[in-house]
């Protein structure tokens, strides 16, 4: 065992003590059975759904009980560090109105929120572990750590740094003296509890009981001494921070279920009432006929900006995720489902599947549910960034832009449900504006002449559609004026008949009204076309029928 004087010289001479931070950091004055809950995204990439999927049950658990929800920044491992990751967090977090009650920019007494930032506080106890011999220095090279691994392999032996594959478990303070005399660099390692063949035990709140193997491992809890600054491993970092930050439950994937029992006995060396742990299932991809985890790398779904360039709601999102959480949140109508508290105990044990289809679905549904000001109050905000001329254009038309939202939606029992998403406004909506409609250039633009009318029939059929034109306000009547004028310019009266003798006209009824169609709205495909002329106006309707007359 080193002596203190050594150990204590390998650290700031003004470190606190442990009781030090104890004092500055109390126990939380909130009510029986809150639940501090965090959220530790590393800006070693941006946020996965899986983190959103996360986040939202630690909110809604801890606000629910009168506890506290905070965000931690998890960024010991800086070498990885990812440009743009800590903003991608605030605009992830804001989106989804997952506001914590403490993190970075709030503050709160409990602070820094963020690892890098709280270097003293680690330090103090790893001097701690090293004083009391429960953690040594370790010089092992990286050529030797190589080679212990492959004579485990070779001789079929767990892998790890452990018993007598430590190689400074058991050194003498002069050998270790010698080498920090020679400014050997080091890491500092736990010393695990020799055991032999050794079970643990320990609850989950999702999965109940579970045993595993104990840990043998000697892990390292503080990083290379040629570092600045000097970071712990996340290991000992999340012991640390859980304690002071007085949080009482951590929700996090089921990866993290194999490092429980060397966290157990970190908890245990370093004095701390140990956490409880909930860890969820991870969201899945359906792949052919089986399924897999939802990655980043693979799955352009996976990333939260993916949902926010899309522009699904944030409301649509959030109850999808409460839904893939819990079973009978998805039963229950949006409104009534997002107030729901959610239940660890109704979370399951498999992976759920996220389904863009489903999700298509349910967003499509409540923006169906929306006023037109809603729906145009968000879609701005949206294209603000994401769709500027569309963000121009409602700003400068916004009564056009309820008139066209109203089609179809508004007095109407089954409302339209073509927006599933804001990106989707411009080819939904986009035919309604001047700016955004793509106008027919003339009786040979590419979308008339695949109608397969002569384009002498057309221009006939535009010129009097203009010239006769009535605005109006009944539909039947309304399109009484292309019937009338597809029965002047010889076209079937239905599609049956043109087929019979498909020579003797120049189409049907079908065909004539595609001609208004798409000169109107650019597409074969619309709403009501009536409807679209009442909302566009009368001059505005005439006006896309011109080219066809030229």
């Amino acid at each position: 065992m080193l002596d203190r004087a050594v150990i204590d010289a390998l650290f700031p001479a003004d470190l606190p003590e442990p009781d030090y931070w104890e004092q500055q950091y109390p126990a939380r004055p909130l009510p029986d059975g809150a639940l501090v809950t965090r959220f530790g995204p590393s800006p070693t990439g941006f946020v996965h759904i899986g983190g959103i999927y996360v986040a939202t049950i630690d909110q809604d658990l801890a606000q629910r009980s009168g506890g506290r929800y905070l965000v931690r920044i998890e960024d010991t491992d800086q070498s990885r560090e990812v440009a743009g990751a800590l903003e991608q967090f605030g605009r992830a977090f804001t989106y989804f109105g997952l506001a914590s009650d403490e993190d970075i920019d709030k503050g709160g007494d409990y602070g820094p929120y963020q690892q890098s930032a709280r270097e003293r506080i680690y330090l103090t106890y790893v001097r701690e572990l090293l004083r009391q011999d429960r953690a040594y220095l370790d010089f092992a090279t990286k050529d030797e750590l190589a080679e212990i691994t492959k004579r485990q392999q070779a001789q079929k032996l767990p892998p790890g740094y452990y018993g007598r594959w430590s190689l400074w478990r058991d050194a003498g303070p002069d050998d270790v003296q010698a080498k920090l005399d020679a400014g050997t660099p080091y890491v500092v390692r736990f010393r695990a509890p020799e055991v032999s063949n050794a079970r643990t035990r320990f609850t989950d709140a999702i999965r109940g009981e579970i045993e595993a193997e104990a840990n043998r491992n000697d892990v390292v809890i503080l990083k290379s001494s040629e570092q600045s600054p000097r970071l712990p491993t996340y290991h000992f970092a999340h012991a640390v921070d859980d304690h002071l930050m007085r949080v009482n439950l951590v929700i996090r994937g089921d990866e993290w279920i194999s490092s429980v029992p060397v966290h157990q006995q970190l908890f245990d060396a370093l004095g701390f009432s140990p956490v409880t742990y909930a860890h969820i299932a991870p969201l899945m991809k359906q792949e052919g006929g089986s399924k897999r985890k939802l990655s980043k790398r693979k799955d352009p779904e996976a990333g939260v900006d993916f949902y926010i360039e899309a522009g699904y709601p944030a409301k649509a999102v959030l109850y999808y995720l409460r839904g893939l959480a819990n079973a009978r949140l998805a039963e229950l109508p949006l409104e009534q489902a997002l107030a729901e508290p959610i239940q660890l105990s109704n979370c399951g044990v498999a992976g759920a599947l996220v389904d863009l289809v489903k999700l298509d679905d349910i967003s499509a549904d409540h923006i169906a549910s929306l006023s037109g000001s809603e729906i145009i109050d968000a879609m701005t905000e949206w294209a603000a960034q994401f769709d500027p001329e569309v963000r121009e254009v409602l700003d400068a038309e916004p009564d056009l832009a309820l008139r066209a939202l109203a089609v179809e939606r508004d007095g109407v029992e089954n409302p339209r449900k073509d927006l599933r998403k804001w990106s989707e406004f411009r080819a939904a909506y986009g035919f309604f504006f001047p700016q955004l409609h793509e106008a027919v250039t003339g009786v040979d633009d590419p979308r008339i002449t695949d109608l397969g009318v002569e384009a002498t029939v057309v221009r006939a059929l535009a010129q009097d559609f203009v010239e006769h034109y009535q605005h109006l306000d009944d539909g039947q009547e309304w399109f009484g004026q292309i019937r009338e004028l597809a029965a002047k310019h010889g076209f079937a009266r239905n599609a049956k008949e043109y087929k019979k003798n498909p020579d003797a006209y120049p189409g049907s009824i079908r065909e004539a009204s595609q001609i208004i169609r798409i000169a109107i709205t650019g597409s074969t495909k619309s709403p009501d076309l009536h409807a679209i002329t009442r909302a566009l106006g009368q001059e505005e309707t005439l006006r896309r029928i011109a080219p066809l007359t030229a």
